[in-house]
C-alpha cells in the first residue's frame, strides 16, 4: 500500500522545506518516494535547488519531484470540459484565444494538482507520496471540495442528462447557449468521481496521515489550532505536528527574547494537540536549500526513524455503544457546543463548525435510528442515537 504524507501550514512556516527533507529521508532510506507541490504558488524546486515541471522528474536515487501546470492538468484531466467552454464563451462573441483562457476557473490549478495523488497511487511506482500542500486554508477549501461533488453526481448531473437528451436543440434556441452533451457530464462525472476517491485515499488512517507545520508564535499556533479541528470534521488524521525553526537553547543577544517566547508557547503546543506528538527542528544559522540542507532538516526531525512510518494513530471519527444507544464520536479540538451546529436529513447529517459544514454520512447501523441529543466532552463531540422505533415498540408490547 502506497503511504500518502500531506504537509500543511500557515504560509511562511517553512512546510515546503519540511516535505522536502521527509521526501529525501525516505528515499536515502530505501523507499521510492515522490514529492509533488499542490500549490500554486510553488518553491519545491527552489528548495531543491532544481528545476522541475509538471511531470515527476527523478532529481535523486529513488526519489521524484513535480510541480504540477495548471495548463497540463487541464488537458490531463478535463479537456472535454474545456472543450464545452470555449464553445460557450466563443459562442457569445469571444475569440477562441480569450475563450481558452476563460476556461481557466478559479480553484481549478490546485484542484488538479490534488488529482495527481490518485495517479500516483494507482500507478503503483511509489512507496511514499509526499504532498507539499497549499497554506492551509486553501488545503481544507480544496479537501472539502469531495462532499459538494457528491451531491453534483448524486441530483445535478441525471436531472441535466436528461434534460441534454430530452432538447438540447431546442434549449439552446431558447436561452441562446450551447447545452452541454452527454460525454460532457460523463467527463464531469469522472472528475468528480477522481476527486472522491483523493478524499477516500486522505481519509484511510492506515494509508495517510496529515502533518501540521507551525512557528512557536502566536498567530500561526491559532491557526494550527483551527486547522486540526477542521481536519478531524472531514475526516482526515493528522499523526505529526511540527514546530520549525525552533532557536537553539545557546541562543542569545538580540534573539534571545525570541527564544523565550517559543520556549513560553512549547508546552502549550505539546499540550493542546496531544495525543498527536509534537516534534520540532531547530533554527539554522545559514539557508538551508538543496539536498545536504534538506537532508540535515530530516534528520534534526526524524533521526534514525522512518519518516514515512505512523507517530500516532486515530480515527477523526468513531461509533461505540453504551447501555443500547449508539454513540457516534467526531473529534472536534478546541471547539465549544455553542460553535456546532448540527442537522440531520435520512441517512445524512450535517455538521458545521464556524464557516466549515461537513455532510457525513451515517453509517447503516445509525440509519434508523432517532437522533435524541449530542454534547463536547473533552474536545470529543458526542451524538446520541436511540434504539429503532420498532425495537422500542416490540419491548413495550413484550412487557
Amino acid at each position: 500500500m502506497t503511504r500518502i504524507l500531506l504537509y500543511t501550514g500557515k504560509g511562511g512556516v517553512g512546510k515546503t522545506s519540511i516535505a522536502a527533507a521527509t521526501a529525501l529521508l525516505s528515499a536515502d532510506r530505501g523507499n521510492r518516494t515522490i514529492v509533488l507541490s499542490t500549490d500554486i504558488a510553488h518553491s519545491l524546486g527552489d528548495a531543491f535547488d532544481t528545476r522541475l515541471g509538471p511531470e515527476p522528474v527523478e532529481i535523486a536515487p529513488n526519489l521524484w519531484a513535480q510541480e504540477p501546470d495548471v495548463y497540463f492538468n487541464i488537458g490531463h484531466y478535463w479537456g472535454t470540459i474545456q472543450t464545452y467552454m470555449t464553445e460557450l464563451f466563443s459562442w457569445r462573441g469571444l475569440d477562441s484565444v480569450m475563450a481558452e483562457e476563460m476556461t481557466v476557473l478559479p480553484g481549478m490549478d490546485e484542484l488538479g494538482n490534488l488529482l495527481w495523488i490518485a495517479d500516483h497511487v494507482e500507478s503503483g511506482r511509489y512507496d511514499l507520496i509526499v504532498v507539499d500542500a497549499a497554506p492551509t486554508g486553501e488545503t481544507l477549501r480544496l479537501l472539502s471540495l469531495p462532499e459538494a461533488s457528491r451531491w453534483w453526481v448524486d441530483r445535478i448531473a441525471p436531472i441535466g442528462r436528461r434534460v441534454s437528451r430530452l432538447g438540447r436543440p431546442v434549449i439552446e434556441r431558447l436561452v441562446g447557449v450551447p447545452v452541454p452533451r452527454d460525454e460532457v457530464f460523463a467527463a464531469a462525472e469522472r472528475l468528480l468521481a477522481r476527486l472522491d476517491l483523493v478524499h477516500r485515499l486522505l481519509a484511510d488512517p492506515d494509508q495517510s496521515s496529515v502533518r501540521l507545520v507551525l512557528a512557536l508564535e502566536k498567530l500561526a499556533i491559532v491557526e494550527a489550532r483551527r486547522s486540526f479541528t477542521y481536519f478531524h470534521l472531514f475526516g482526515y488524521p493528522s499523526d505529526l505536528v511540527i514546530c520549525n525553526r525552533v532557536m537553539p537553547a545557546t541562543v542569545g543577544g538580540y534573539f534571545a527574547g525570541l527564544r523565550d517566547t517559543q520556549q513560553k508557547y512549547l508546552p502549550d503546543v505539546i499540550e493542546d494537540f496531544a495525543p498527536v506528538p509534537v516534534r520540532t527542528v531547530p533554527f539554522f544559522d545559514r539557508e538551508v536549500i538543496g539536498t545536504a540542507g534538506l537532508r540535515e532538516i530530516g534528520v534534526a526531525l526524524f533521526g534514525n526513524e522512518d519518516p514515512a512510518g505512523f507517530f500516532y494513530r486515530g480515527r477523526p471519527y468513531r461509533v461505540r455503544t453504551d447501555a443500547g444507544v449508539q454513540i457516534l464520536e467526531v473529534a472536534l479540538p478546541f471547539t465549544s457546543r455553542e460553535e456546532v451546529g448540527l442537522s440531520r436529513d435520512g441517512d445524512e447529517l450535517v455538521i458545521q463548525v464556524g464557516a466549515w459544514r461537513r455532510t457525513l454520512v451515517l453509517p447503516r447501523a445509525l440509519v434508523n435510528r432517532p437522533t435524541t441529543g449530542a454534547k463536547m466532552d473533552d474536545g470529543i463531540l458526542q451524538i446520541e442515537f436511540s434504539r429503532p422505533a420498532r425495537a422500542v415498540d416490540k419491548e413495550v408490547d413484550h412487557d
